[in-house]
């Protein structure tokens, strides 16, 4: 029996930019599928019909001001800035450290600032918009999605191939 390997921790890059002890937080980019029930004469109950990936957003904490994050506000491509997660996985139960990759582009659609009062905590919440994501553990990439290249890779598996082919392009 194993114990389950944990993120024990982590740093972001913002297109780059090494941001080691001044990003507290990130919530990775949630993969969810766009799913209709579906029902018809001679079946004999509903399933779920898949038409693809729901958007995708990375929410994310900045402990100060960040130069860049302000530099980037705005920029008018869809994958304009990249981040870079970078994370150390380990079990109780095991002295080795596995790496987790995540590294999405997209562009900040918000970025709070929160409230200003002198002595306490600076806090930055940004919500970025991803059109880009990719996860690789151990230097093995598990998953590729580029919707707008029409790219979904999943464990080496590129599932939507037949469809740009299809599509012919």
């Amino acid at each position: 029996m194993g114990l389950p390997r944990k993120l024990k921790n982590f740093a972001l890059f913002n297109n780059g930019v090494a941001h080691v002890g001044e990003v507290p937080e990130v919530n990775l980019p949630k993969l969810s599928r766009k799913m209709e029930d579906y029902r018809s004469g001679g079946m004999s109950g509903t399933i779920k019909l898949d038409f693809g990936m729901e958007a995708m957003e990375m929410e994310w904490t900045a402990a100060g001001y960040m130069k860049e994050l302000f530099t980037a506000w705005g920029t008018l491509r869809h994958d304009g800035v990249l981040l870079r997660f970078a994370g150390a996985l380990q079990a109780d139960d095991s002295e080795s450290v596995d790496t987790l990759e995540v590294v999405v582009r997209g562009r900040h659609a918000e970025i709070d600032p929160g409230k200003s009062k002198a002595g306490d905590n600076t806090e930055i919440k940004i919500k970025s918009a991803i059109s880009y994501y990719k996860l690789t553990m151990n230097g093995t990439t598990l998953l590729e999605i580029d919707p707008v290249n029409l790219i979904e890779m999943v464990d080496g598996v590129d599932r939507l191939a037949e469809v740009r082919q299809a599509l012919g392009i």
